[in-house]
């Protein structure tokens, strides 16, 4: 199942999809380990001048601020925990077990390490509290250098969560900061799908407060994996407006790919934006149906108070929106994506783009980079090794610096795809995606990415691009099994 990464130590993982009862029951912990909660303690916490040096700096954002609580400590002696770990918690994630969570959390390891994001975010944690452990570091505090060096974090919280929290620490590469702290997950969203893809399960755990305990274990001890992540820029006409979800912020540097030329003329001005994404793309119906999701459980969340609610009401909306059941033909905003879309990409060990046909009949196209998806299925599917060599694909991994793009066609091929009676429809295996959407009648087109649903205005004259490639370094995850 793993493979080694080449001189880092790490272990690359193979994505494994397993399905929520039987994730909930391993969760429970059936296997008998018992673990000693003071023994856990002592290694988890830190010392309290730097979990107080922390604090202040990440209070009054200024790295420097923690210098005092250095030379004012008493211990001169005291070394570095085993294994320090920080957990940052979505308490308003999971029902009402956040709230439950954050208090255990709190009696397990020590207060100033439990962060809730609504208090403290994951950039504010990099830039003041890492930042300030370096500090001490560098001014001869070997117990902060060894802190640093060994501080694994855990998120809990969904899959929007998780990606903040990576992407947040992905700018310690950007500033060369090593070593970049491993991630691990207890799951409290819907579909957990990141958190599924690393053994950390697909649901919160039925014996949840004795899984606390387990869940910060295995994040000490668990083996390093990698993951992609892709960079995404949006670029589009000046003078269109979109309301973009979160992880897409607006840019002024909107350097396309220059080895591709564009159709059309372009326009004098454009509006970009760039994010990142781990999990998936995704442009068509299913994007369109989760916008609608969005806004109803936004303007009616006492529709939508739990995971199984929200499934339940998904469903029905789907329903509702034409995916499965399209009652004109007719209509431009019903037809297949080829209407609107040209699609380039880069495949496996090739520098030059390549264009790819949409099929006539696919009204979604997704870029999947964790094979779960969905709350743990896999449309792409366990391909035979005779099938691979006849496409020209190579086994799928969520390390292999490859997006698998498929399409689905209509609610019910979704629904056979979903449930793993089929494989969705395989368009490519791509380095690099460059998409090209063209208005014409569409006013609009409908994207997401890892679950963030936006609507994308579409311009009559110009061309609006999409262009997908993978961040140059990968993020660090914590093998929950």
């Amino acid at each position: 199942m793993e493979s080694p990464a080449s001189g880092s130590g790490e272990t690359a993982t193979r994505v494994v999809t397993r399905g929520s009862v039987i994730d909930s029951i391993r969760g429970c912990g059936l296997s008998g380990m018992r673990i000693d909660k003071e023994e856990l303690r002592r290694r988890l916490v830190m010392p309290q001048y730097l979990r107080f040096a922390m604090r202040d700096a990440i209070r009054l954002q200024d790295p420097t601020a923690g210098e005092a609580r250095f030379h004012e400590r008493t211990d001169l002696n005291v070394g570095p925990p085993e294994a320090p770990i920080v957990v940052f918690i979505n308490a308003r994630s999971g029902g009402r077990h956040g709230p439950e969570l954050k208090e255990r959390l709190l009696q397990l390891i020590a207060e100033e390490q439990v962060f809730d994001l609504k208090d403290v975010k994951p950039h504010e944690f990099v830039q003041y509290g890492l930042k300030c452990l370096e500090m001490l570091a560098g001014i001869g505090d070997s117990c902060a250098k060894d802190t640093r060096e060994r501080l694994r974090v855990v998120v809990a919280g969904g899959d929007g969560t998780v990606g903040w929290v990576l992407g947040s620490l992905g700018e310690l590469k950007k500033e060369k900061r090593e070593p970049f702290p491993p991630v691990g997950i207890i799951p409290l969203g819907t579909g957990n799908d990141l958190s599924r893809s690393f053994g950390w399960g697909g649901s919160f755990p039925f014996a949840w407060k004795s899984a606390v305990k387990r869940s910060l274990h295995r994040a000490s001890t668990g083996d390093v994996c990698r993951l992609d992540s892709w960079h995404i820029l949006l670029s589009m006409p000046n003078g269109e407006v979109v309301d973009p979800p979160y992880s897409l912020k607006h840019t002024e540097d909107c350097s396309l790919d220059e080895g591709l030329e564009v159709e059309g003329a372009l326009p004098e001005k454009v509006t970009s934006y760039e994010g990142v994404f781990y999990n998936y793309y995704s442009i068509g119906m299913d994007a369109q149906v989760a916008y609608g999701f969005h806004h109803l459980r936004n303007e009616k969340p006492y529709l939508a108070h739990g995971p199984v609610a929200n499934k339940l009401i998904y469903s029905g909306y789907s329903c509702a929106q034409g995916w499965f059941i399209t009652p004109c033909s007719s209509d431009p905003s019903l037809r297949g994506l080829k209407n609107i879309l040209r699609m380039h990409v880069k495949k496996v060990n090739c520098s030059e783009w390549e264009q790819i046909p949409v099929p006539a009949s696919v009204r979604a196209i997704v870029a999947l980079n964790l094979h779960s998806y969905g709350s743990g299925r896999n449309p792409w599917g366990n391909l035979k090794p005779n099938y691979l060599e006849k496409r020209g694909f190579v086994e799928a991994h969520a390390d292999d610096g490859l997006l698998e793009i498929f399409g689905l066609k209509q609610g019910w091929h979704a629904s056979f795809v979903m449930v793993e009676l089929i494989s969705a429809k395989h368009i490519a295996q791509a380095a690099a995606i460059r998409l090209e959407i063209r208005g014409g009648e569409w006013k609009d087109a409908y994207m997401q990415m890892d679950g963030e649903p936006w609507k994308q205005p579409l311009s009559k004259d110009y061309s609006t691009f999409v262009e997908i490639k993978r961040v140059p370094f990968q993020s660090a995850m914590i093998c929950g099994e």
